[in-house]
Order: structure tokens, then C-alpha cells, then sequence
């Protein structure tokens, strides 16, 4: 790849990167005062109800996930080869595989769900009718997001992360307004607000289905199944299943496992380490949300070196980003946790620290996965990374039955998600040719020592001072200098910072002129 395409690569990744992030700055802050808002309305225990009802219908997004990856991966292939005809074909074939998939959901969750809840979940006898709305609430709100995935697959294809970024607050905003709603509302607040985030899931797939259709002449829905074309996507969607599938397994299986040993209240310390998990985890994934099209179109285009390059740069920048929010996160969780939730439930502490930890060490294996499933051929990769991944929930079960506490299950995940990273490793090398110890002295080597070096300050501070929000200031403050000059010293190469200064130099002469 030319110089000039690159640093047009570059730019478009930084641009993307950034809209994603006002967009994940805003939901977060959201997202972490409708949790407080929620919890408070709700209870302990109607909202550990809501996570562990809601995790039910979650289990069939193993399908849908795998799904929505296959649909990304065509779109951005397809693209990345000029190929409009085949683009229009592998939408229309997409959104006809999610009506059918919906289907299949419904009627696997009326059939199952319903016996599970009333015969194996540790429900108070007196909430059990509003539980039972609660799943039917659940399944349509996921059915909807099903039914929109090739319309956010799309709009992430072409990169028009400004409208992916738009929508996001506005999604953010109809669950603040759920929240509100049922502080102020004289109606049962359980079943109340599990049909406003319903109605929030039907606006915001509406708002999708008009731009694309009015953007993208691809998104002109044609009814039919290509038949070769289907087969194409669910050979990729089946062994794609087996990745998918384990990170659920291991997240909404392990929480269904915890209720049942443990009850509703573990159900809810775990919902509150998942939200912020999940709200870092979205703030970190805006980076490979707008890498990702780049390693498939750099890979549909043949060039393997431009690829590969910006898998290692995806992997080392990612893990140091998440830094910025797992030193200062895990070092005052009991001072954030407290100011977050009036009342914070047992093991929300540990569940939130580790949780934080789970999400550092699986970063620099996302890009890994992209690049494999860039490739089309992931059958090998599956079956190692899905089935070896499966462990933690058998793992779980296991130690519970044996008397070990509930933060067993989240130590498990730790030590099998990092095996994994290495685990990929080794299987592009063999596949494409992957080459292992740039990756491994860039990525893991240097994001070791970065996170050494980082946590010094931070942690002298937090032992020292006395808790409190002032300290919170400190710790943040120091963690993020820390952060940022061992990346300068330690995480960055020398081409990496004579580029920094390049561009900074640039963006100064250009702000001079004007």
C-alpha cells in the first residue's frame, strides 16, 4: 500500500474512532446513572429478576451473534472488491435469514423459556407472572435488534460511523427516559419498564431501516435466498457458532448457573460488574469497530503487510486504552461503586474488578479473530479457540458443585481467555502465515511492561491517601500521565513516534496560518 492510502487509512480510522467515542462517552455516562436510577426503582431483587429473565432469551444471541459477524465480514468483503452486485445480494439474503431466525426464536423461547423459568430459576413465588412478562418483553426487544443487525452492518461496512454514532445517543437517551419513567410511574415498575425498553429497541430499528434505505442502494430489500450464498454464510456462521457461543455460554450461562447456587442476589452483583463491563468494553470496542473494516479490506485486497500491521497496532493500542480505565476502575471500585449505587450489592466489588480485568486480557485476541475471519476459512480456528473458550462454564459448574465461592467463575474466565490470545497465535501463523514475535514483543511484550510501570503511582496514591473523591481525583489523574508516558517510552516504536510529532507538527503550522 501506498504511502498517501495509508495515512488516508489512518485518518479515516482516527476520524471513525473518535465519533465512536463521543458516541460511547455519552451512553456510558448514561448508561452508569439509569443503572443507579434503575437499581434504586427496582430492588435487589427485581433486578437481579430482570438480568437472570433477561439472560434467557440473551442465550439465543450465541446464533444471532455468530450471524451478525458472518453478515459484517460478506458486507466489508464485498465492498473491499467493488462488488455491488453481490453486496445488494448478501443484504436482501441477510435480512431474510434474520426474519426466519426470529421464528425460530420465538418459538424455542415460548417452548423452553417458559418451563425453565416457572421450574428451575429461584424466583420469588409472587413475582413469577411479572417474570414471565419480563421474558416476552426480552424476546421481542431481541428480536427486533435481530431483525436490524444487517442494517448496522452495513452502515459499519461503509464506515459512516457519524449516524452509527447518532443513533447510539439516542438509544441512550429512550432507556434514560425508560428509567425516569418508572421512578415517577404508579404502574409495576419490573414489568413496566421491560416494555419501554421494548418500545425504545422498536424506534431506534425504525430510525436504522430509513437511513439505510435511503443511503445505500444496496439496502433495496429483494425477497428470495440465494441459495449458494446461504450456504456460504452458514458453513462461516456454523463454526463462527463455536466462538460466539462460549463467550455467552461463559456470560448468560455462568449467571444462570450462579442463581442456581447462589439466588437472585449474586444474579444482581453480577448485572452491575456486566453494565460496566459492557460500557468499557463498548468505549474500547469503538477502536476496533473502526479498525475492523480496515484489516477486511486490507486482506480482501491482498495486501497481507498493511494487514498485519494494523492487527499488531489494533491489539497494542486497544489494551493500552483499556488501561485508562482498569487502573484508576480496579484500584477505587469500593469509592465508584459507592457514589454509583445507593446500595451495592454483595461481591459487586470483586465481580467488578475482575470483570475488568477478563476485558484487559482478552483485547489483543479481537483483532486476531477479525483477521481470521477475514479469511473465510475458520473452521480450524473455531474449533480450537469455541471449543477450548466452552471450558469456563463446565469449569464453573464444576467448582460451585465442590463449594467454591461465586468469583470462581470469574478467575476461571481470566486464566482461560488468556490462554486463548496465544492460542490464536499459533493458528494464523500456520494458517496465513501470521507472524508470531513481532505480535508477541510489540503487543504483549511492551503492554506488559506498560502496565507495570502504570500501575506504580497510581497504586502508591491509593494506598496512602485516605478514600474519598479527592483520592479518586488523584488516582485517575496519575493513571492516565502514567499511562501516557510509559506508552511514549515503552509502548510506542520509534516510526510510531516520529509520526505523533509529525502530526502534531503539522496541526500546529496548519492552526498558525489560520
Amino acid at each position: 500500500m501506498d504511502t498517501n492510502k495509508e495515512a488516508q487509512n489512518s485518518k479515516r480510522i482516527a476520524k471513525n474512532t473518535l465519533m465512536l467515542y463521543i458516541r460511547t462517552f455519552f451512553i456510558m455516562i448514561v448508561n452508569l446513572y439509569t443503572s443507579r436510577v434503575t437499581l434504586d426503582a427496582l430492588g435487589v431483587d427485581d433486578f437481579g429478576i430482570y438480568n437472570i429473565v433477561g439472560g434467557v432469551v440473551i442465550m439465543f444471541s450465541i446464533i444471532s451473534a455468530s450471524l451478525s459477524n458472518a453478515i459484517t465480514r460478506y458486507l466489508t468483503f464485498e465492498i473491499g472488491n467493488h462488488n455491488k452486485a453481490k453486496l445488494g445480494l448478501v443484504f436482501s439474503t441477510s435480512v431474510n435469514i434474520q426474519f426466519l431466525l426470529s421464528f425460530l426464536v420465538v418459538l424455542l423461547t415460548e417452548l423452553l423459556g417458559g418451563w425453565f423459568l416457572f421450574n428451575r430459576m429461584q424466583i420469588p413465588p409472587e413475582r413469577l407472572n411479572v417474570a414471565f412478562w419480563v421474558l416476552q418483553f426480552s424476546l421481542l426487544t431481541f428480536v427486533v435488534q435481530l431483525i436490524s443487525l444487517p442494517y448496522n452492518a452495513i452502515i459499519i461496512a461503509h464506515e459512516r460511523m457519524n449516524v452509527f454514532a447518532y443513533v447510539g445517543i439516542i438509544e441512550a437517551l429512550l432507556r434514560l427516559s425508560a428509567a425516569y419513567a418508572i421512578v415517577i410511574s404508579s404502574f409495576d415498575k419490573l414489568f413496566f419498564y421491560a416494555l419501554l425498553v421494548a418500545l425504545s429497541a422498536i424506534i431506534v430499528r425504525f430510525i436504522y431501516g430509513c437511513y439505510c434505505s435511503k443511503h445505500f442502494t444496496e439496502c433495496k430489500y429483494r425477497f428470495g435466498i440465494d441459495k449458494k450464498l446461504l450456504k456460504e454464510m452458514f458453513g462461516f456462521v456454523g463454526w463462527n457458532f463455536l466462538g460466539t457461543g462460549a463467550y455467552i455460554l461463559n456470560t448468560q450461562g455462568v449467571n444462570i448457573v450462579s442463581n442456581m447456587f447462589f439466588g437472585v442476589v449474586v444474579n444482581a452483583a453480577r448485572g452491575i460488574a456486566g453494565q460496566a463491563e459492557n460500557g468499557v468494553k463498548q468505549f474500547i470496542g469503538n477502536f476496533t469497530t473502526a479498525l475492523n473494516p480496515q484489516i477486511i479490506k486490507t486482506y480482501a485486497e491482498n495486501d497481507l503487510v498493511t494487514c498485519f500491521k494494523i492487527v499488531r497496532q489494533g491489539a497494542k493500542y486497544s489494551y493500552i486504552l483499556m488501561l485508562f480505565f482498569f487502573i484508576p476502575f480496579v484500584l477505587e471500585a469500593d469509592f465508584v461503586l459507592g457514589v454509583w449505587l445507593k446500595e451495592v450489592p454483595e461481591y459487586a466489588v470483586l465481580f467488578w474488578q475482575l470483570a475488568m480485568l477478563g476485558v484487559l486480557v482478552d483485547l489483543p485476541g479481537a483483532p486476531l479473530t477479525t483477521l481470521a475471519q477475514a479469511t473465510g476459512n475458520i473452521k480450524k480456528f473455531y474449533i480450537y479457540v469455541g471449543g477450548l473458550g466452552c471450558a469456563v462454564l463446565p469449569a464453573s459448574y464444576g467448582l460451585f458443585e465442590l463449594g467454591f465461592p461465586p468469583v470462581a467463575a470469574y478467575i476461571t474466565y481470566v486464566v482461560v481467555y488468556t490462554y486463548l490470545v496465544y492460542v490464536r497465535l499459533f493458528l494464523l501463523k500456520r494458517q496465513i502465515g501470521f507472524p508470531i514475535r513481532p505480535f508477541v514483543v510489540q503487543v504483549v511484550g511492551r503492554g506488559v511492561i506498560v502496565t507495570i510501570v502504570s500501575f506504580v503511582l497510581p497504586l502508591v496514591l491509593a494506598n496512602t491517601l485516605q478514600e474519598g473523591g479527592e483520592r479518586f481525583i488523584y488516582v485517575f489523574v496519575s493513571s492516565c500521565i502514567s499511562v501516557c508516558v510509559s506508552t511514549w517510552i515503552i509502548g510506542m516504536g520509534n516510526s510510531e513516534r516520529k509520526k505523533v510529532i509529525s502530526f502534531v507538527k503539522n496541526k500546529c503550522v496548519l492552526w498558525i496560518r489560520k
